[in-house]
């Protein structure tokens, strides 16, 4: 296996990846119905901080994640999210995912990070397994917040 960086070259592999959310996440509008075009994946690929890590089995993807750098204001310092991780059903439980967690950390650190952050859903116990073997548990509450009207974000009456 191995684990590259995508960068701007590296659209092809981008496509492939955005495939494996699709499928490991069973959301296949979300990665592959409206897709942006290369000028956009090209840009977003070239900054410095996204992170977007494939991992190829004789050429072809079968895992990878997404993360972002947040630049923080109280202290000259970064944290990384890690946006969506996800590896193929045919290759996991080989150390796929944990090996690309490894492979994020000294990017995170060259960055200025000085955390790694990840979001795990009630009920998906392997990623809880995982996360809670790297790190260290916090329960908290996430919020969507549509930032329109026609925004088709879940909405609450109160």
């Amino acid at each position: 296996m191995d684990i590259i960086r995508l960068k701007k070259e590296h659209l092809a592999q981008m496509r492939a990846l955005l495939s494996v959310f699709a499928e490991a996440f069973e959301d296949e509008a979300a990665y592959l119905s409206s897709q942006p075009d290369d000028d956009y994946l090209t840009d977003l690929l070239d900054q410095p901080g996204f992170f977007a890590l494939a991992a190829t089995i004789e050429g072809a993807v079968v895992g990878g994640l997404v993360a972002y750098e947040l630049r923080k204001f109280e202290q000259k310092r970064s944290e990384v999210y890690i946006y969506d991780l996800a590896v193929l059903e045919s290759h996991r439980r080989q150390g796929v995912a944990t090996a690309l967690i490894e492979y994020l950390k000294p990017l995170a650190r060259n960055r200025g990070a000085w955390v790694i952050f990840v979001q795990a859903d009630h009920g998906d116990d392997p990623a809880i397994a995982l996360y809670t073997k790297l790190g260290v548990r916090e329960d908290v509450l996430h919020f969507d917040i549509g930032v329109d009207s026609s925004s088709n974000m879940p909405t609450t009456t109160i």
